[in-house]
């Protein structure tokens, strides 16, 4: 008997380890080149060796396992632990999530940061609710203009096929009298060269990721916006962590946002550098457009201001650029 007593807790001895180790998987919808994706694989690698194997993370990028537009639902349901998207996709739900997409209440990465700073407790708590807890943020570069074709005046916007992952976007769109196109990243250059879109708006890494010089020809370097992903995870399963581990993946988590945004800022001018090299004609944007695209920018983000709480009016309007 004292053997089988013996036997038997050596076993759970050696089986302990396997029982304390947790295992999420994290759905994403951009390529394992693109930066938010490398800098993701970055926090992965750090989690796994600050909380010493406990917590394991299996990435499937590219849209792989579960297309964006459902990434959000899988979370909250448990069918996968974490995941990252694009934040903007959710501003139908609340216009603060909206906060990131409206273009030109940002002129550079410094004043998006000060955006995210407000935002983020905002965000944090409305995702709470949701069953999701945040773990970091990261925007993308400038977002600027890809085109089959030259753009001078806004009237050259008229019944033109407009790409817009967000509500945002496609209210853009629309104010520039352009016709809003949902059409998922992985999906872009199909959408091009099969006629479904003749325009869009997003960064130069997205060009480069979807080689927009294969399908179109013109891309007007303006700071529109600097819409952000944002990494969440299942509270069920971030609360089955142990304390020591939870922290650990907190501070891994905040590692990642800074070292995120600084790779994003790093980006842009390294990717502009590549489209230029593969003959796509990158232009400013001509002066009476900018003054377009900023008029409409500023109505956008003065109606955006007015749907928001009292509470979320009080914290963004300060570092809202009009």
């Amino acid at each position: 008997m004292k053997l089988l007593h013996t036997v038997a807790l050596t076993g759970l001895l050696a089986a302990s380890p396997a029982l304390a180790q947790s295992t999420w998987t994290l759905p994403t919808a951009y390529p394992e080149t693109n930066f938010h994706t490398r800098n993701l694989k970055q926090f992965i690698e750090d989690v796994d060796k600050s909380t010493g194997g406990k917590l394991k993370i299996t990435l499937h990028s590219g849209g792989a396992l579960i297309k964006m537009p459902e990434i959000k639902r899988a979370v909250q349901t448990g069918q996968v632990q974490a995941g990252e998207i694009f934040l903007g996709t959710m501003a139908n739900e609340t216009p603060l999530y909206a906060f990131d997409s409206i273009p030109f209440m940002s002129a550079g990465h410094a004043d998006a940061q000060k955006l995210w700073a407000a935002a983020r407790p905002l965000v944090t708590a409305r995702l709470d609710r949701q069953n999701l807890h945040v773990l970091y943020s990261v925007a993308w570069p400038a977002q600027g203009i890809y085109a089959k074709r030259e753009l001078n005046a806004i009237g050259d916007f008229k019944g033109l096929k407009f790409r817009a992952p967000s509500p945002s976007t496609a209210d853009f769109a629309k104010r520039l009298g352009a016709v809003p196109t949902v059409v998922q990243a992985a999906d872009i250059p199909q959408a091009f060269l099969t006629g479904l879109v003749d325009a869009m708006m997003t960064s130069s890494t997205t060009g480069v990721d979807t080689q927009a010089w294969d399908y179109l020809s013109h891309f007007y370097s303006v700071p529109t916006m600097f819409p952000q992903n944002i990494v969440f995870v299942n509270k069920a399963a971030w609360n089955k962590l142990d304390a020591p581990t939870r922290q650990a993946v907190t501070e891994a988590a905040a590692r990642a946002e800074a070292r995120g945004w600084e790779m994003s800022a790093e980006e842009n001018a390294t990717n502009i550098g590549k489209l230029k090299e593969n003959k796509l004609t990158v232009l400013d944007v001509p002066p009476a457009l900018l003054k377009d695209f900023t008029r409409v920018g500023s109505e956008m983000a003065s109606d955006w201001l007015g749907k928001l709480t009292p509470e979320e009016r009080a914290a963004l309007e300060p570092v809202v650029k009009r």
